[in-house]
C-alpha cells in the first residue's frame, strides 16, 4: 500500500467482497512505506521489566496505561506500558509490553484484563487486509499475553471499540472504507468478524475523498446502534446493533451529513446521552448535534470553529473527548497547529462555547484521553515523541501545563486499564 491515512493523500483500493455469516510549528508529514504484517508476541525476556517500578513514598491508587504506536519506519516495536500517578500527573515507564506491528489504536475491556489493537497495514497475510490482535493484560508486570490476530477484513484498520457488554469488538478500516464486528471468546481471543459492512461512494475533494474512509465506529449508550464517523463520505452512519450476533443494519434514515469536504474523523458522545460531537479533520471544526436515543437519529445543532480566523496553516483536526462531567469538549488540532481546543458546554441545549486554545506541548496531538480522575488531559504528539499532561480547571475547563511528559516512539493512542 503506497499511500495511507498517514499521507495527506489517499488511494482508492479495491472494493472488499462482501463477508459471509495557538503555537505554530513546521508542517508535518507522515509516513508511508511497506505495511506487510507480523504477528504480534509477547515483549521478549529483557525487553521489559519483570514487574512494574516501585512506586516510591507515593501512595496508590496508580492506574496502568498503555500506549498504542506506529512501528512502521520508526523505532517503536508495538505496545508500551506505563504507571500512572492521577496525584501528580506523572508517568512511569514499565516498558515493552508486546510487540506487534503499527499497533496504532488499542482498547481495554471493561474487566481490566485483555487488550485489543488494531494491526493499521495493508497486507495481512497475503491479502489486502488489516488485522486485529488480541492480548490478555498480566497486572502484577504490565506485559501483554498475545492470544490470536484475526482479519478485519479492509486495509488500514484504524480505530477499535468494545460495545456495552463487553461481548463485541468493533472495528473501522480506513483505507478499505468498511466496518467490522468480532465476538470475544471466553478466553478473551477474538472469532472471525461477525458482521461486516462495505461503505460506497465519494465526497467533494477528489483527492482525500476519492472513497470511503471509515474513521470510527463505537455503540450508543444503550447499545441499540452503532455510530460510524466516514471521512470520504461526508457522512456520520448510524446502524442497528444486534448485540447477539455482532450484526450491523442500516437505520432510517442511515446517516447524518456534514457540510461537503468536511472530513469526518471521531465523535463523542456526552454522558448523559442526548448530545454527540463530531471533530472534522479536514475542515478542522466541531459539530454538535443531538441524539434521539429512541430513533438513533442525530440533529445538527451548531459547527464551530477549532482554529483562529486568522490561522492560515495545515487544517489537521484530530481527536474528540466529552469530559466525563459532561460539562466540556476537547477536541485537538494537527497540521501546523499543534493545539487542543476546548469548549463549555449547555447541558441543556448541547451547544458549545468557546473555551480557547492550547499547546499539545508537541507535534502532532493524534489523540488524547482524559486520565480516570478527570483532572489531567493526556496528549499523544505522534511525531515528537511524547506523551504530555497538562492540567484541567475543573471550574473553568481551561488546560495548563504540567511540566510532566515521557517520551514514547510515535505514540498514537493512550488508554487506561484501571487501578494497580
Amino acid at each position: 500500500m503506497k499511500n495511507s491515512r498517514r499521507g495527506f493523500l489517499s488511494i482508492a483500493l479495491p472494493g472488499v467482497a462482501a463477508l459471509a455469516a495557538l503555537i505554530a510549528l513546521p508542517v508535518w508529514a507522515r509516513h508511508s512505506g511497506d505495511h506487510s504484517v507480523r504477528i504480534s508476541k509477547p515483549a521478549a525476556s529483557g525487553a521489559t521489566n519483570s514487574a512494574a517500578p516501585a512506586k516510591a513514598a507515593d501512595k496508590g491508587p496508580f492506574y496502568l496505561a498503555y500506549i498504542g504506536t506506529y512501528t512502521t519506519k520508526q523505532q517503536s516495536k508495538g505496545i508500551y506500558a506505563y504507571n500512572f500517578n492521577p496525584a501528580t500527573g506523572e508517568f512511569t515507564e514499565i516498558g515493552l509490553a508486546a510487540e506487534s506491528t503499527d499497533p496504532s489504536f488499542v482498547a481495554v475491556h471493561p474487566d481490566g484484563k485483555h487488550l485489543y489493537a488494531v494491526n493499521e497495514v495493508g497486507d495481512f497475510n497475503g491479502q489486502k487486509t488489516g488485522a486485529i490482535s488480541s492480548f490478555e493484560i498480566d497486572r502484577k508486570t504490565g506485559k501483554l499475553k498475545f492470544l490470536n490476530q484475526v482479519s478485519t477484513h479492509g486495509a488500514g484498520p484504524c480505530f477499535v471499540s468494545l460495545d456495552k457488554t463487553g461481548r463485541f469488538v468493533l472495528v473501522a478500516n480506513y483505507d478499505g472504507g468498511s466496518v467490522a464486528t468480532f465476538e470475544i471468546e471466553p478466553d478473551g481471543s477474538l472469532s472471525l468478524a461477525k458482521g461486516f459492512v462495505q461503505h460506497s461512494g465519494s465526497g467533494t475533494d477528489k483527492e482525500r475523498q476519492e472513497g470511503p474512509h471509515a474513521h470510527w465506529i463505537a455503540t450508543s449508550p444503550d447499545n441499540r446502534f452503532a455510530l460510524v464517523a466516514d471521512l470520504g463520505l461526508d457522512d456520520v452512519l448510524v446502524y442497528k446493533f444486534d448485540d447477539v450476533q455482532g450484526k450491523l443494519t442500516p437505520n432510517s434514515p442511515p446517516y447524518a451529513q456534514v457540510k461537503a469536504g468536511s472530513g469526518p474523523r471521531h465523535l463523542a458522545l456526552a454522558p448523559n446521552g442526548k448530545f454527540a460531537y463530531l471533530v472534522t479533520e479536514m475542515a478542522s471544526t466541531v459539530v454538535a448535534f443531538s441524539w434521539n436515543a429512541e430513533k438513533g437519529t442525530l440533529q445538527t445543532l451548531q459547527t464551530l470553529p477549532m482554529l483562529p480566523n486568522d490561522y492560515n496553516g495545515v487544517r489537521e483536526a484530530a481527536e474528540i473527548t466529552v469530559h466525563p462531567n459532561g460539562k466540556f469538549v476537547y477536541a485537538s488540532n494537527r497540521g501546523s497547529a499543534n493545539s487542543i481546543a476546548a469548549y463549555k458546554v449547555d447541558g441543556a441545549k448541547g451547544t458549545l462555547t468557546p473555551i480557547g486554545i492550547y499547546p499539545s506541548g508537541g507535534k502532532i496531538p493524534r489523540h488524547f484521553t482524559i486520565d480516570p480522575t478527570g483532572k489531567f488531559l493526556i496528549a499523544a504528539n505522534a511525531d515528537s515523541g511524547n506523551i504530555v499532561t497538562l492540567k484541567i480547571d475543573e471550574a473553568t475547563g481551561a488546560l495548563s501545563p504540567t511540566g510532566k511528559e515521557v517520551s514514547v516512539p510515535s505514540p498514537v493512542c493512550i488508554t487506561f486499564a484501571g487501578t494497580e
